[in-house]
């Protein structure tokens, strides 16, 4: 599993597009959203100025965008091509074909996160009151971009090599406008409000915005994410064994 494990974070660095996508367009993202706005009004609904509640919302983005879309695609076209069918004739047991994926999906997603952090601190000068919530951001974030790593590697074995981008681009720009990563959620109407907060992507962003604010992660939003883990995961689980007894 440890030779499989290189071999999947060498083919993602080595793809420099991917590497670009996933870590540069979430910062540009950041600066055309952010880059105007004040660093004392705070937004409506919120404690947060925009340019702090857009760091988290786009560190959370740029995650999502290595270990949902890179995990998606990979197994797809490897599915596609027998390279999945090859590896199961080895002694690689399945949890470790798909930890090597989140491994090498998670490489990249700790890039993103950091270098939405590092435009937002140097660019538009946001601080916070203590140096534990940065170390606390970074580590909510990139832990929680595992419940999107096993979506992905459920889309991954859901849809064939030539329809897993758009089912997974779908999946992955409506999850982020209306979990609230684009926009504030406080912009929406009442109605759609209600629908976002139970979604995974808001309930994501969330975890990062208490710490921003000083308090710890709401209890709703951690248990949200543990309980879309175990439908992801379990559905990927199933996939795989439905996947197996095709081959």
């Amino acid at each position: 599993m440890k030779t499989l494990v290189k071999l999947e974070i060498t083919r993602t660095l080595r793809n420099k597009k991917f590497v670009f996508f996933s870590v540069l367009y979430p910062a540009v993202l950041y600066l055309l959203i952010a880059g105007g706005a004040s660093n004392a009004e705070l937004v409506e609904g919120t404690k947060l100025t925009l340019p702090l509640l857009m760091m988290v919302s786009m560190a959370s983005f740029g995650a999502i965008t290595a270990v949902l879309v890179g995990n998606s695609e990979k197994i797809a076209k490897e599915r596609e091509k027998g390279w999945v069918r090859q590896l199961r004739l080895t002694a690689l047991p399945g949890r470790g074909y798909v930890a090597a994926k989140v491994a090498s999906a998670s490489v990249v997603s700790l890039p993103a996160i950091l270098a939405v952090f590092a435009i937002a601190a140097v660019v538009k000068g946001v601080r916070l009151d203590a140096a534990w919530q940065w170390a606390a951001l970074v580590g909510s974030i990139w832990a929680g971009s595992i419940v999107f790593a096993a979506l992905g590697v459920a889309i991954g074995y859901l849809a064939s090599g030539d329809a897993v981008r758009p089912v997974t681009f779908i999946i992955y720009f409506a999850l982020s406008i209306l979990g609230g990563l684009w926009m504030p959620t406080t912009t929406f109407p009442d109605w759609l409000q209600s629908i976002a907060k139970w979604t995974p992507t808001h309930a994501y962003a969330a975890l990062g915005q208490a710490i921003e604010v000083g308090d710890a992660p709401h209890l709703k939003d951690v248990g949200l994410l543990v309980a879309y883990l175990v439908l992801f995961a379990g559905c990927a689980a199933w996939l795989y064994r439905k996947d197996t007894r095709k081959a």
